[in-house]
């Protein structure tokens, strides 16, 4: 009997590790992500440092200070990433979907904290474990490179939205932000999602949620945009759209 159970674990310890590897390879969030730069035979090392998380809409999972002991990569849903000011008050720095990393950190800490605007499925990887896999694979630490890298434009593009921009400059610009994601991820970015609450977006726009609101009736009223739904706006006049992001209109 003890002969048998010790034959079986390695079975099952093998038979799991393919399954993950496996879960790995169809993952919807796989090409948009840090593993999309690792080939397919060698998605068992990735998947064995991994676990799966599923974060509730409205849960913070992540903690501004707490030590920065895991990555975090978003395989479903979408993510406010925010820092609180001495106050009480928070100021929305991101939004994160599908395929963006979080938990990037230079030092022993995070230096934001992440709440689920929907529910969130997560990739968790110990931080050690992911850096020694770097460490083995260049081509994932060059993605990882690229994607601190929009991290870093994406900051200094908010810098310029709070600092020099007008209220509909702010909308416009984001509304097309999100377009040209779409895009780089294989859609149509033609219409874009808006999971987030528009006190949420008014918030990362450093603007009231009224002036927001009013904003994107202007725009409707425009021509620019239609508002399909509260979270579904599809462009009708892009280029004005593009012009106005630019101060142009």
């Amino acid at each position: 009997m003890l002969a048998m159970a010790m034959t079986d674990s390695p079975r099952k310890a093998a038979s799991t590790a393919a399954w993950r590897a496996h879960a790995c390879a169809s993952c919807a969030a796989r090409a948009l992500s840090i593993c999309s730069a690792m080939h397919t035979e060698d998605l068992g090392r990735l998947a064995a440092a991994r676990t799966h998380q599923h974060v509730d809409a409205g849960e913070t999972f992540l903690n501004e200070g707490d030590a920065a002991t895991h990555f975090f990569n978003i395989i479903e849903g979408a993510i406010k990433v925010f820092k609180l000011m001495p106050d009480g008050r928070r100021q929305i720095t991101g939004f994160l979907f599908a395929g963006d990393l979080l938990g990037l950190a230079f030092n022993d800490s995070y230096t934001y904290s992440a709440e689920a605007i929907t529910p969130v499925k997560i990739c968790r990887f110990p931080r050690r474990q992911l850096e020694r896999l770097l460490d083995e694979f260049p081509k994932m630490e060059k993605r990882l490179l690229a994607m601190a890298s929009n991290e870093l434009a994406a900051a200094q593009e908010q810098m310029m939205l709070l600092g020099r921009k007008t209220a509909h400059e702010r909308l416009a610009s984001f509304l097309l932000s999100l377009a040209r994601r779409e895009r780089r991820y294989g859609r149509g970015g033609d219409a874009v999602q808006l999971p987030m609450t528009r006190t949420d977006i008014a918030d990362y726009l450093g603007l009231t949620t009224e002036t927001a609101s009013r904003v994107f009736t202007s725009l409707r009223k425009r021509g620019c945009i239609e508002i399909e739904t509260a979270n579904s706006i599809r462009f009708s006049d892009r280029d004005t759209l593009e012009e106005l992001a630019s101060g142009l209109e």
